[in-house]
């Protein structure tokens, strides 16, 4: 077992930031990260995007954000070469800066190995109107921490709205502006009128796929928020009855218990493939209410935990993710003893089944290897690998002081299952900045 740093040669002093997945390039041999300035990426002040080599450490500049915006939390493409971020407010005015329900989705193509430099374009992946009447296929707000689906085609992200944001009215008959998830579809682009400077279009058609409840009946499975979503499967999952689910989202939904409390739970929502059709209300929304999701959306809970002694999903900020054939969900939950371990549960719901029993807590986001066999993560100053079968936690790095210990926010295994990549605080000319490292399985 052996690690590296894989940030040295050329990258200067500051933060360098890794999302929780979908780092690496499809060959394994390039890890993407933003330059947002302080250790968590709680600051969006990024102005590259940029790439590391993990043999050599040279440095690829992938796109560097102008008129005043910023960009962060960039993912690869399963298969091809190109890259998703978020992109926040060019020009920015003080009625119109950073915020969630401010920033969108971008697409940027991305280099091989020995090609030539990244063109600067850049397309936008979501499209918004934020001018009734509404464009349907378009979102009125900002997306977030977008990810590809197993087959690259699809992309999921959680939003807010700008339109319910400004809206201080209360009533319990229109919907306030609460964290949701959707997706993005290259069913076709979408155009929008130019009712607003901030409008703009979108190379894919973009709904939400869940739907949130402005006051939810305490005791039910009605949810206020829902966020931290992952894809269920590399293709779907297969439910009771033998056929295929081809596309589902799982994600943590924010519940009222019956005693009043707030906890968050897992659910699930399986995607109809024709997500142009409008359901219960209309893909666009209106001016009082949430953008719908699309007919044969189906929103589903999977765990009820509030009976436990440490109900809901706790440890670390973490995104759900499942196994690659999609047959378990991990999420974090503690034990009795008050300790955040590792849980699974099935798609088609059922009673979750604890992973690990370790003396010490999950402290880590986590990824699936790409054989299903292992979920990588950091405990203990160290990261680690779970065997997904019996829960046996391996030590892949020595035991590190605070200080020097990975960092919660990602440990994401390589597409080719060898190596798994993190960041690490690291002392640098009497200062701490954070380092991309790279550990190397057996």
């Amino acid at each position: 077992m052996s690690t590296a740093s894989v940030s040295e040669n050329g990258v200067r002093s500051g933060g360098r930031i890794l999302t929780n997945i979908g780092v690496w390039s499809p060959d394994s041999e390039w890890i993407a990260y933003d330059t947002r300035s302080d250790p968590a990426g709680e600051t969006f002040d990024g102005e590259t995007i940029e790439m590391v080599h993990v043999r050599t450490g040279e440095v690829r500049e992938i796109f560097r954000a102008t008129r005043g915006a910023h960009c962060g939390v960039v993912t690869f493409h399963p298969r091809e070469w190109k890259v998703v971020f978020i992109l926040g407010p060019e020009d920015p005015t003080p009625d119109w800066t950073y915020c969630a329900w401010h920033r969108r989705g971008v697409i940027v193509d991305v280099p091989a190995a020995g090609g030539a430099a990244a063109p600067p374009a850049r397309r936008n992946l979501d499209a918004r109107d934020i001018v009734p009447p509404f464009t349907p296929g378009a979102l009125r707000g900002g997306t977030h921490v977008h990810v590809w689906d197993g087959a690259g085609e699809w992309v999921s992200f959680t939003y807010e709205d700008h339109v319910l944001a400004q809206r201080a009215d209360p009533s319990p008959d229109r919907d306030r502006n609460r964290r949701n998830v959707g997706v993005s579809v290259p069913a076709r682009p979408v155009r929008v009128r130019t009712g607003h400077p901030r409008n703009h279009d979108g190379e894919s058609f973009t709904v939400l796929v869940t739907r949130t409840a402005t006051a939810p009946r305490p005791g039910s499975d009605e949810i206020l928020r829902a966020f931290e979503e992952g894809w269920v499967g590399a293709n779907g999952y297969v439910r009771t009855d033998g056929t295929r689910q081809r596309r589902a989202l799982a994600f943590q939904g924010q519940v009222v218990t019956a005693e009043g409390g707030t906890i968050s739970e897992v659910f699930i929502a399986d995607l109809p493939e024709d997500v142009t059709v409008p359901g219960a209300g209309p893909l666009e929304g209106a001016e009082d209410r949430m953008p719908f999701p699309p007919k044969g959306t189906a929103q589903r809970r999977l765990t009820y935990s509030a009976g436990r002694r440490f109900p809901g999903i706790q440890g670390p900020r973490h995104w759900l993710r499942s196994s690659p054939d999609g047959s378990r969900i991990a999420f974090l939950m503690k034990d009795d003893a008050g300790i955040a371990q590792l849980w699974t549960v099935s798609p088609n719901g059922g009673a979750p089944r604890q992973l690990t029993h370790n003396a010490w807590p999950i402290a880590s986001a986590f990824t699936w290897s790409p054989d299903g066999r292992w979920i990588a993560h950091a405990a203990d100053g160290s990261v680690c690998m779970t065997n997904t079968m019996t829960g046996e936690t391996v030590r892949l790095t020595s035991r590190a002081p605070d200080a020097d210990a990975p960092r919660p926010e990602a440990c994401v295994f390589s597409p080719d299952g060898r190596e798994i990549a993190y960041v690490r605080s690291v002392e640098e000319g009497g200062r701490r900045s954070n380092r991309i490292f790279v550990a190397y399985l057996p």
